[in-house]
């Protein structure tokens, strides 16, 4: 981790100035020693509100492409090495894609897919949990370091799956980490020049059990196993530090992870002031597309001459636009015409 800012103690209760505060768009790294826990945490504003306004999603989509965009941030931000991490889902239900992608150091986007007739009726019906919108299926949680190494993927069933719940289970399989998660968003209604406005907010915390002891993080057996199978609907260790930060965060209101009254720090204080949490320095997030016009370039530069015909639209360009950003491209089919073709 890097070096920390600042340590708050039991017996100092810090006050506005104290500290710097990260504020928006910045994930705060922080880490509970006595507790043996590390994690992050960070409230996303100016940076969700630009991508969920720029896509203008029905509002049930939009809360769901923002707590995968949550989660892809506080999961994303933990890579120690040049490369992306990205969340995907593929789904029977009216929401059968969620596409959200971190690359380093910084960079955030998103996208998502749903069929307007099915959303309407779920919505008519109150269907609109994330397990409901969402179905059966599967997501994928991709690791990519880029060109010469191998994608690491882990994939987890979705079968009325929340986010929150697939990541626990991800740790859990992949990398035999307890880990807790809580996620939120909400719209803030301000006031502006023109009247109220409406501004997407979102916010989230991921916290790690991780003991120096490799027994401590031993768990009951899954159903199926040879323990006792009253016991087996325990998800985590039973080592009481690992309790207690699980029964902590389960007082966490919605609204404390994403309310710019409370802020990261502060949230962190009301949890862990009687243990100390010690904050490192936060790592900023931007919404910042990599899509550019030399990509699709080189893209449609491998086209045979068939597939550029077909391409070429009836005023005699090409338009590609980006899923994620909504950037549209335009090009010339003369651009990519070879002498044989």
């Amino acid at each position: 981790m890097p070096n920390p800012r600042f340590l708050l103690l039991p017996d100092k209760t810090p006050r506005l100035g104290d500290f710097d505060v990260a504020g928006d768009d910045h994930v705060v790294p922080f880490e509970v020693g006595p507790l043996d826990v590390r994690g992050r945490t960070v409230q996303l504003g100016p940076m969700i509100d630009s991508i969920l306004e720029r896509h203008d999603y029905p509002e049930p989509v939009s809360r769901l492409l923002a707590e995968a965009i949550v989660l892809t941030v506080l999961i994303g931000t933990s890579l120690k090495f040049e490369g992306k991490f990205i969340l995907q889902t593929r789904t029977d239900g009216p929401v059968d894609l969620l596409v959200a992608d971190f690359a380093t150091p910084s960079s955030v986007r998103g996208y998502a897919r749903f069929d307007a007739e099915r959303l309407e009726a779920a919505v008519a019906a109150q269907a609109t949990t994330t397990a409901e919108l969402l179905g059966d299926g599967v997501l994928a949680l991709t690791i990519d370091q880029g060109q010469h190494t191998q994608r690491y993927q882990g994939i987890v069933q979705l079968e009325g799956t929340s986010f929150e719940d697939v990541a626990r289970i991800y740790f859990r399989q992949s990398e035999q980490i307890p880990t807790e998660v809580r996620l939120a968003v909400a719209k803030q209604i301000v006031p502006g020049e023109d009247g109220l406005r409406e501004h997407w907010r979102a916010g989230g915390m991921l916290a790690q059990f991780l003991p120096q002891a490799p027994e401590r993080l031993r768990v009951r057996d899954l159903p199926g196993g040879d323990g006792d199978p009253e016991e087996d609907d325990f998800d985590g260790p039973e080592d009481n530090a690992w309790r207690e930060l699980v029964a902590l965060m389960e007082t966490i209101e919605p609204d404390e992870l994403f309310d710019p009254t409370v802020g990261a720090e502060r949230l962190l204080f009301r949890l862990f002031n009687e243990h100390g949490v010690r904050v490192f320095e936060s790592v900023a997030v931007n919404d910042d597309c990599s899509c550019s016009r030399d990509k699709i370039q080189g893209v449609l530069a491998g086209f045979s001459a068939e597939e550029i015909k077909e391409s070429t639209e009836g005023d005699g360009q090409i338009h590609v636009s980006c899923e994620f950003c909504s950037t549209r491209y335009s090009f010339d089919p003369a651009e990519f015409t070879t002498e044989e073709g």
